[in-house]
């Protein structure tokens, strides 16, 4: 104390003596001694904790390796990407692989207006049928052409929406398509409209060795020997393994995931016959039933587009119903044939209205992005027992990914 009651300051120390001890001030904060410093009993304790960090870290990283080595290594035909996404899904980082594509997104968005590419325009004009009709024909056809779609743009442009035989069998047009630009803003982008006879067609589900994964009776590709009729394939759904889906699948009598009422659901019978309907209400668990895939909920119901169609929370992870990215979807006309709709660039609500336009009374979202969506039919006319696949539009993975084994769950249709 000074004279008045104040307090005294403290000196500060100078010289030597300060610089002592701020040496030892920043000994103490150090928790690392200098080697010096410790006896040998310290030091070989330091040497072993220092071996066996570092074997640990080995360890770590040699596991890291191996495990995503793996996933870059496993069968099929998946890109780089979508092998990496899908292990980061696998081991907890999905909130991760969600940012990045949502970032992706954002540095680079579809381009709005603009003309197709002269490779759409030409194959939109093109209506000849992809696959030649053999020379002898019924005299009357059993499956006519289908009646031209409304585009979705007007005017439309030459060839947009006008049906074309994409596979056939016995000289009939059981799976036709046409092409359509999605919305008039993002006109230089094509979405590919798929119809198939359900008279004519059986379908069949397959597993994939990842998505469900287990074991099946059905193999997770469509192998030689069983390609004989095939006429079209197209991807599953959301992951039913990390509830993605919000529903599940359902084969051979086992169950991944669970079957949850309200889901909407493609489910299929022991004829060869498939239906598509909410689970519970249109849609329920009988005998004859031999496999189920559900994902999210239905998009057109009725005939209409949903009222709840610009919730982001009843299709996906949030925000990412409005990006107008590669999206699939698949429905079924009141006549019970099946309507596939794949696209580049559609959001929750153009990817519904495209179904409704092609005449699905109900309709439920397939998997989304480059990776995933994929519709292709197939040309026996020359190896009737290995029938040629073909795109109906480009996506990444090429038209023979289900004659190898496929990661994910997909859907086969064959010729009656």
């Amino acid at each position: 104390m000074t004279q008045g009651g104040q307090i005294a300051e403290p000196q500060e120390e100078t010289g030597a003596g300060a610089a002592d001890g701020r040496r030892r001030r920043r000994r103490r904060l150090l928790p690392w001694k200098h080697k010096r410093d410790l006896d040998p009993a310290q030091l070989r304790r330091r040497r072993f904790t220092v071996r066996s960090l570092l074997a640990v870290l080995l360890v770590c990283l040699g596991s890291l390796g191996w495990s995503v080595g793996r996933a870059l290594t496993y069968p099929g035909k998946d890109s780089t990407a979508a092998r990496l996404a899908e292990w980061g899904r696998d081991h907890e980082l999905g909130f991760v692989v969600n940012k990045l594509e949502d970032w992706q997104y954002r540095m680079n968005p579809p381009k709005v207006g603009g003309t197709l590419s002269p490779e759409a325009l030409a194959r939109m004009n093109d209506t000849a049928p992809a696959v030649p009709a053999p020379a002898h024909l019924a005299a009357g056809p059993l499956v006519p052409l289908r009646a031209p779609m409304k585009p979705m743009v007007s005017p439309g442009l030459p060839g947009e929406g006008v049906y074309r035989t994409l596979a056939s069998a016995h000289g009939e047009p059981i799976v036709q398509g046409t092409y359509v630009r999605p919305d008039s803003e993002h006109t230089s982008y094509e979405a590919a409209v798929a119809w198939i006879s359900g008279k004519y067609a059986r379908f069949q589900l397959h597993p994939g060795f990842k998505e469900p994964g287990g074991t099946f009776d059905v193999p997770p590709t469509i192998p030689q020997g069983q390609r004989t009729g095939l006429v079209a394939t197209w991807n599953g759904g959301f992951r039913v393994t990390d509830g993605g889906s919000r529903g599940g699948f359902y084969l051979d009598g086992q169950t991944a995931g669970d079957l949850r009422d309200g889901t909407a659901s493609e489910v299929f019978y022991r004829d060869g016959s498939m239906k598509l309907g909410v689970w519970g209400r249109d849609v329920r668990m009988t005998p004859d039933v031999v496999g189920v895939r559900q994902c999210l909920e239905l998009m057109v119901d009725g005939g209409r587009v949903v009222p709840d169609i610009d919730d982001d929370s009843k299709w996906g992870v949030s925000d990412q119903s409005k990006m107008y990215v590669p999206r699939s979807g698949v429905g079924v006309t009141a006549q019970g044939d099946v309507i596939m709709v794949v696209g580049q660039a559609l959001n929750a609500r153009s990817l519904a209205e495209l179904m409704q336009r092609a005449g699905a009374v109900r309709a439920m979202p397939l998997d989304m992005n480059r990776a995933w969506p994929s519709f292709m039919s197939y040309d026996g006319s020359k190896d009737p027992s290995n029938p040629k696949p073909a795109n109906i539009l480009d996506f990444e993975d090429p038209p023979d990914r289900y004659y190898v084994q496929a990661t994910r769950d997909f859907v086969a249709v064959y010729a009656r």
